[in-house]
């Protein structure tokens, strides 16, 4: 059941994708595009909290603001980049956050030596090389490049969920805070250039990325609380797969060789530095067991 969570949040995640371009097809603004990624969440996580009376106000602000202007900037980066590239290139870009994250541990973490993050940031880099060349025009570098700093900013926001997490920070309250600052980000951008969009099916569009992203949301948020979360984000990059057979049905995408060599590039490397990530940190747990005879406590599932 946890594959079948993670497999429909990719498939809602490449829908979403699909769902930004059509929108910024017909007419819709990248900030119109964002506030309508960030409002059913917030609609549905607020109301939700108020019944449950749970209280929103977080455990640090700080680890928040960081996290939200990170996110944020990533989000805006990557439907730019999602509004001017073919779906499965602009994905693709957008999913390179293991390979950023890979390349702050091998340079910046302590893991000089490792040759399996080595491996995994050549392979990675290779493989947005191999996107990049057959299937970006000239007019689309700074597209690519958005692509790519979505994709480095997504990693930052990820480290910075992991320490949330660490302090004991529910998901739903960073959904939820994260959320109201996309839709922040959105309203300002609409006050500073207008509302532009009116065909409705544009307006259809908008609606559908917003509830698309939000069943993403929940349903990765199950996937990863029901078991293995190296599976789990092992799964997350059927996402590309997802994006690249939506591209080839709707836009009669066809990528080129290198192209699909590239996109595998990018799943295999991220996929080695899930994988990597995950024995380290079952090596820190086994080394941080209690001797013999200590006392045993219970691990319990926070889900």
């Amino acid at each position: 059941m946890q594959s079948l969570w993670m497999l429909l949040a990719c498939a809602m995640f490449a829908m979403m994708g699909a769902f930004v371009k059509v929108a910024a097809d017909l007419g819709a603004t990248l900030p119109e595009i964002v506030l309508f990624r960030g409002i059913p969440s917030v609609l549905l996580l607020f109301f939700w909290a108020r019944s449950t009376r749970r209280t929103i106000r977080p455990s640090s602000w700080r680890l928040h603001v960081w996290r939200n202007i990170s996110g944020i900037a990533s989000m805006w980066l990557g439907f730019f980049a999602l509004s001017h590239l073919a779906l499965p290139t602009a994905i693709s870009l957008n999913y390179t956050a293991p390979l950023f994250i890979a390349g702050w541990l091998l340079f910046f973490g302590g893991a000089q030596r490792d040759p399996v993050r080595v491996l995994a940031v050549l392979a990675g880099f290779l493989g947005v090389l191999g996107i990049l060349r057959p299937s970006v025009e000239h007019d689309q570098w700074l597209a690519a490049l958005m692509g790519l700093g979505a994709g480095g900013l997504a990693a930052i926001a990820m480290m910075q969920i992991r320490q949330l997490g660490q302090i004991g920070e529910p998901e739903w309250r960073t959904v939820l805070l994260f959320s109201i600052g996309v839709c922040i980000s959105g309203v300002v951008g609409i006050g500073a250039q207008g509302w532009r969009t009116s065909d409705p099916l544009a307006l259809l569009a908008l609606t559908g990325l917003g509830l698309a992203g939000l069943v993403g949301q929940l349903t990765m948020t199950r996937a990863f609380g029901l078991g293995s979360t190296l599976l789990t984000a092992a799964l997350q990059y059927t996402t590309i797969i997802f994006a690249a057979l939506i591209g080839i049905l709707f836009w009669g995408d066809r990528p080129a060789p290198l192209a699909w060599a590239g996109m595998a590039l990018i799943i295999g490397s991220g996929l080695l530095s899930v994988w990597r990530t995950h024995m380290e940190s079952r090596t820190l747990r086994g080394s941080s067991r209690p001797p013999a005879g200590a006392p045993q406590t219970k691990e319990v599932n926070p889900s």
